[in-house]
């Protein structure tokens, strides 16, 4: 049974490693075609969730104390974030096909933002994984 906690262990850590570092790049530079990550981008946010979701159920099932509190605003930031990423840089991505070079840069900008958010509320969900075992 182990193997089973260190491979969900593993894919979630990857995931949200992945999906962290993207946005917190692509939030640094609108000049970086952020249209070409954000597919992978909610996808390892689906990982993650899915891993998540399997890890709460095996180490902390329906004990919901200080530490669940915690780890509980950290998922809230995490799907705020993916939420971001959907309803902002994906909806912007697809209005990029056929805009002159004004609007693109306009559009860019506003994918930036929505990184700059995402990455702020993912910096919020790690601090919220790190500090758990903490309270």
């Amino acid at each position: 049974m182990q193997y089973v906690y260190i491979v969900v262990i593993g894919l979630h850590v990857m995931a949200g490693v992945f999906w962290a570092g993207t946005t917190i790049t692509l939030a640094r530079d609108p000049e970086i075609k952020a249209e070409r990550f954000i597919q992978p981008q909610l996808g390892s946010a689906g990982v993650v969730f899915l891993t998540g979701a399997l890890l709460w159920y095996f180490f902390h099932g329906a004990y919901f104390g200080s530490m669940e509190m915690v780890l509980a605003l950290g998922i809230l930031a995490a799907f705020a974030a993916a939420g971001v990423l959907s309803a902002v840089v994906h909806k912007t991505s697809r209005q990029l096909a056929g805009a002159d070079a004004a609007t693109e840069t306009a559009l860019r900008a506003k994918m930036a933002g929505g990184e700059r958010v995402a990455a702020w509320l993912l910096v919020l969900t790690v601090l919220c994984m790190a500090t758990a075992r903490m309270i």
